[in-house]
């Protein structure tokens, strides 16, 4: 996501919360990727679930980018 500024946004990916300038927040390296946290409470519950937030990433890029593949809900 780009503001409007031309910057990209970050979202913490445990608490979901937008962040504007991730300069100066706690940080973590999975998998050759770079994740953004708003504390170094979210950072600590990331670290020891990464795969599972990692996971539900893909999951939701999968979701909006392949449209009648992904089914959610109820079978």
């Amino acid at each position: 996501m780009r503001n409007a500024q031309g910057q990209g946004q970050h979202l913490d990916p445990v608490c979901g919360k937008a962040l504007d300038t991730p300069e100066g927040r706690p940080t973590a390296e999975y998998k050759k990727r770079r994740y953004f946290f708003c504390s170094e409470r979210c950072r600590h519950a990331f670290e020891k679930q990464a795969e599972r937030f990692r996971f539900n990433e893909l999951a939701r890029v999968g979701a909006l980018m392949t449209p009648g593949r992904v089914r959610w809900g109820i079978a």
